[in-house]
This record gives structure tokens, C-alpha cells and sequence, in this order.
């Protein structure tokens, strides 16, 4: 008879990394949405010192261009690592790499973000916040490769014997 059984203390862990990175994660992505105005001139300041010559309407474009870009991105990687810690818990096989490849696009998103988006005082509080996203999201990965959480979700379903006699056990 299938069973439920609570999983491994390694998988709650990495299940508890993942919540709280998913929580800094959207905390980050409503502040940087709110900062948004302080931090257009900062990233069009930013595209001005690459290419110097061209009208303040194309550094403002850039500027913006930029922020929804990574604005985008930070939302959809936060999205898709909801949903792949779903399947994570219902034992889907795989799923770590999918999770892995989030984290490192997510890496390089960060390192992105240092470099384009968040300057000033406010980036500062910006560059905190992603920053512990990405270490609870690589913690989370890491525990969830432990031995106890391998075998968990290898097994895919917990199977019990039920006792000799009753209905749906096998009869000797």
C-alpha cells in the first residue's frame, strides 16, 4: 500500500533554504521595482560611461531597457524556482539539474545586477538582498544532495505492508 511518509530532516532543510529564498527573492524584485526612479539615472550613468557622444532619450532607453531586463529575469528565475521546488517535493526525477541551472543563471544575474543596477545607497540594500537569495538558493541545492535526500526521491512513492489478513494485502 502506498504510504505517506514525512521526508528526510536533509530535504525539509532544503525545502526551508528554498522558502526563504524564494521570500528574500520577491522582497528583492517588489524593492527593486520600488527604487525603480533613483536608479535610472545611476544604471543610465552606468551605459554613458561605456558609450560617451549620444543624446540623453538613448541613455534613458538603455537605462530602462536594462532595468526591465533584469527586472524580467529576476522574476521569472524566482517563478521557475518555485515551481521546480514543487516537483522537487513530489519527487520528480531530475529535477536538481533544473534547480542547479536556475541557480547559476540566477549567479549570473547577480553578477549582473552588481555590475548595472544597483549603485547608490539604495543598490547597496538591492546588492544585500540578492546576494543572501543566491546563498540560501545554493544551500537549499547543496542539502538537497545529501545521502538521506537522494534516497528519498529516488524511491519516488513510500510503499507499506500492511498486516497478513486485511483487504488489498497479499494472501499466503
Amino acid at each position: 500500500m502506498v504510504a505517506k511518509v514525512t521526508p528526510p530532516a536533509s530535504v525539509r532543510f532544503a525545502q526551508l533554504f528554498w522558502i526563504l529564498s524564494f521570500a528574500v527573492g520577491g522582497f528583492a524584485v517588489v524593492y527593486f521595482f520600488i527604487i525603480r526612479e533613483k536608479q535610472l539615472p545611476l544604471i543610465g550613468d552606468v551605459v554613458r560611461s561605456v558609450t560617451e557622444g549620444r543624446s540623453d532619450e538613448i541613455y534613458t532607453t538603455a537605462a530602462d531597457i536594462i532595468f526591465w531586463s533584469i527586472f524580467g529575469t529576476m522574476l521569472a528565475i524566482l517563478l521557475i524556482q518555485i515551481t521546480l521546488m514543487v516537483s522537487f517535493m513530489g519527487r520528480r526525477p531530475n529535477v536538481r539539474w533544473w534547480q542547479m541551472g536556475t541557480v547559476l543563471l540566477q549567479a549570473i544575474v547577480v553578477l549582473l545586477s552588481l555590475e548595472l543596477v544597483a549603485g547608490g545607497s539604495d543598490g547597496e540594500f538591492l546588492r544585500q538582498l540578492l546576494v543572501i537569495q543566491l546563498g540560501l538558493a545554493l544551500l537549499g541545492l547543496l542539502i538537497s544532495t545529501m545521502p538521506p535526500a537522494l534516497a528519498w526521491s529516488a524511491r519516488g512513492v513510500d510503499v507499506r505492508r500492511g498486516p497478513l489478513g486485511e483487504a488489498g494485502s497479499p494472501e499466503l
